[in-house]
């Protein structure tokens, strides 16, 4: 076998672990029930409006595709796990947004160079294993002056915390596969990007989240719901003495930026650029 085959093996193995990884629990009462405005909040930070070719990368559920169409934007939702589009079928139904669903590797989009308006995505591209490659093809996508869009979560912030404190339970990621907060620093995302971009505006912003009145009730909704966490917890359920440590370690997590009555900040980076000419 030669090595690019070997390589591409490797590639589809990993991009069917990750399908499999968001299939698990249930991603769409994340987005809808803990972070349903951060979608809004992107689709407004890119200005799209009526007639707007928008592409939302890693769409998950819709979280952000929706609110663009609502705005009157021609709206393809793509992401590699479509088991998540059922539910956002039934939200864009329920919002009356007509939305264009379609299976898509963010590393790999099958659209056209220059065929889209904007290109956006709320805490999806992110988690592409392979940044260099995913950037490269959300701006390849993207025409000349068209909008990009990107709200990630931070390094620093809690859920980049939050994989932070997972990491030593999960298996070691394969090579070459870099870690999604990364998305939330904004000089690796400006040296991704690079001269391909112009009128680059960036910030670091908190969602408040109130939902969970304990630092257990977080880490048993994540346990539950998250497919991140659950193929962690997965892969150490033979061992239970880990098993009582994660359990801890999440649930302490919590509880660190707990603000009073369970209360917390969860920080993100969001950055908006224009496609250079």
């Amino acid at each position: 076998m030669t090595e690019s085959s070997t390589t591409l093996d490797v590639d589809r193995a990993l991009k069917a672990k990750h399908r499999a990884m968001w299939a698990l629990g249930d991603y769409p009462a994340v987005a809808t029930d803990v972070i349903p405005s951060l979608g809004e909040k992107l689709v407004s930070a890119c200005q799209v409006g009526a007639g707007d070719r928008v592409l939302d990368i890693a769409a998950g559920a819709g979280n952000a595709a929706i609110p663009a169409a609502l705005a009157g934007a021609d709206v393809v939702a793509t992401d590699l796990t479509p088991e998540l589009f059922d539910a956002g079928r039934r939200a864009a139904d329920r919002a009356g947004a007509a939305v264009t669903w379609q299976e898509a590797d963010a590393e790999a989009l099958p659209f056209d160079d220059a065929s889209v308006d904007v290109t956006l995505s709320c805490v999806g591209v992110m988690f592409a294993p392979h940044h260099r490659t995913a950037a490269d093809e959300l701006v390849r996508v993207t025409r000349a002056g068209g909008g990009i869009g990107l709200l990630s979560w931070t390094p620093g912030g809690f859920i980049g915390q939050m994989f932070a404190a997972m990491k030593p339970y999960a298996p070691a990621p394969p090579p070459g596969a870099q870690p999604p907060p990364l998305w939330g620093d904004e000089d690796h995302v400006r040296e991704l990007l690079g001269s391909r971009v112009g009128d680059v505006h960036a910030r670091t912003e908190s969602l408040r989240v109130d939902r969970f009145a304990t630092g257990e009730a977080f880490r048993d909704f994540f346990k539950a719901n998250y497919g991140p966490t659950i193929a962690v917890y997965r892969a150490i359920a033979d061992d239970p003495e880990k098993v009582a440590a994660l359990d801890d370690d999440l649930a302490d997590l919590a509880r660190r930026y707990d603000l009073g009555g369970g209360a917390m900040d969860w920080e993100y980076l969001l950055l908006t650029a224009r496609r250079a000419g």
